[in-house]
């Protein structure tokens, strides 16, 4: 039906009347005559000067303004997006034209760059996508609407994009004191561990940011690669998530070969994404509670330098969760004993939880963060009791030196005594 314009239902009589045209008009004087019985053939024909008038119809030309539609499109996804539109040249010389020592990490299809905008003057952190991937310009400018409307205090805010040409880039609030690996691993000499308190609070902050991307947001946002590497902290040790949707964002393009959410989380992965391949909610529920056991114990997720029974740190701690008198020997050792135990068996069996098996078990990020906030918010117990020292046995005494020590005591007490009754004769005889 659709190859015959003419036969479509959504045209009247009049319509089609109206459609006919002048070939209609020229037929009218043919009408008012009575034709003999042998012309009535080409009456069966009549329907082609209809024909031929819609055919012309649906051959036009488009209506005006019909050919900017994609522009229209364009403008209205970036009236959605709150953040800043930037031009290409104004972050290019923000990172003095992307200069390898302005570089301060890379990701899966993403470069980023510290920089400084000339006309604010404000520090920010610049994410360089690969522009390969997101030929795609309405998927791109789509992710960084949902992208913009995320703001949480444990959320690194988006400052604003650019999307000139091929050219794709994200431009982030800078967080200066590093990530939360900067401060468990590998310290200088001389910076202080963090704490026990410090890390319960950068665990209860992470796990803020996370259940308000489950639960809050709006559609939800599974992180799908959270890690230590990934909480970033300001100078009062602050938590906050990065690169929270940059994988779907990177998918959305589809056109370069995207890597796995979980590119680079080795030792974080949940074992239903080994399964699947797909990242969820409860999958970001174990990658937590991988970064809480590392919290506790100051272990990396991976680390290759230990014995291989003690390479992965899911791995190594199972055997402790199972016995609450060995949860102790979970606790990082730069902290000592200046821990309260009974916080440190809540936040042991918490982590246990998440990192169960079956994802149907895990907790939800809710009740974690129910869990973290009771204990940041509990006045502290008494540290620890340190181990008790070992008792050291008591040299042997020489029989023979007591023996003499005890027979020259003896005869001092003896001198003594007569020395005393001496004294007594002499006051008499005065």
């Amino acid at each position: 039906m659709s190859c015959f314009p003419c036969f479509g239902g959504g045209k009247g009589k009049n319509d089609d009347a109206d459609a006919g045209g002048s070939a209609a008009g020229a037929a009218a004087p043919a009408s008012n005559m009575t034709p003999p019985p042998a012309v009535q053939a080409p009456a069966a024909y009549s329907p082609a000067p209809a024909a031929a008038a819609a055919a012309p119809a649906a051959a036009a030309p488009p209506k005006p303004g019909g050919g900017n539609n994609a522009e229209a499109d364009d403008a209205s996804l970036r009236a959605a997006i709150t953040a800043q539109a930037f031009a290409f040249r104004e972050l290019a010389a923000a990172t003095d034209h992307f200069t390898p020592y302005n570089l301060v990490g890379e990701g899966g299809f993403f470069r980023v760059y510290k920089g400084k905008l000339e006309k604010s003057g404000q520090t920010v952190a610049i994410k360089q996508l690969d522009k390969h991937g997101f030929q795609d310009n309405k998927a791109f400018l789509t992710g960084v609407a949902k992208l913009s409307q995320l703001h949480h205090e444990n959320l690194v805010d988006i400052v604003g994009y650019c999307a000139d040409g091929d050219q794709r880039l994200l431009v982030y609030e800078s967080v200066p004191a590093g990530t939360l690996e900067d401060h468990l691993y590998d310290l200088s000499e001389g910076k202080k561990p963090m704490d026990w308190c410090t890390r319960m609070k950068v665990a209860y902050g992470a796990a803020q940011g996370l259940e308000y991307l489950h639960e809050t947001a709006s559609p939800p946002v599974v992180y799908g690669e959270f890690k230590a590497s990934h909480i970033l902290l300001d100078e009062g040790l602050t938590p906050k998530l990065s690169d929270f949707g940059l994988a779907q964002l990177g998918q959305a393009g589809g056109n370069m070969p995207v890597a796995s959410p979980m590119m680079g989380s080795f030792g974080c992965c949940a074992p239903e994404y080994d399964r699947s391949g797909q990242a969820t909610m409860k999958s970001d529920v174990y990658s937590f509670g991988v970064v809480l056991v590392q919290l506790i114990s100051g272990r990396r997720a991976v680390d290759t330098s230990k014995p291989v029974a003690e390479q992965n740190v899911v791995t190594w701690a199972m055997p402790m969760f199972k016995d609450q008198k060995r949860y102790h020997e979970l606790v990082d050792p730069l902290i000592k004993t200046e821990y309260p135990a009974k916080a440190l068996n809540q936040v042991v069996a918490m982590a246990a939880m998440c990192l169960q098996e079956e994802d149907s078990v895990r907790p939800l990020m809710a009740d974690v963060v129910m869990t973290l906030g009771f204990l940041t918010s509990m006045p502290p117990d008494p540290p620890a009791p340190a181990a008790p020292p070992t008792a050291t046995p008591e040299p042997k005494k020489d029989k023979r030196s007591d023996d003499h020590s005890d027979s020259s005591s003896d005869s001092s007490d003896d001198d003594e005594g007569n020395e005393d009754e001496e004294e007594e004769e002499e006051a008499e005889e005065q």
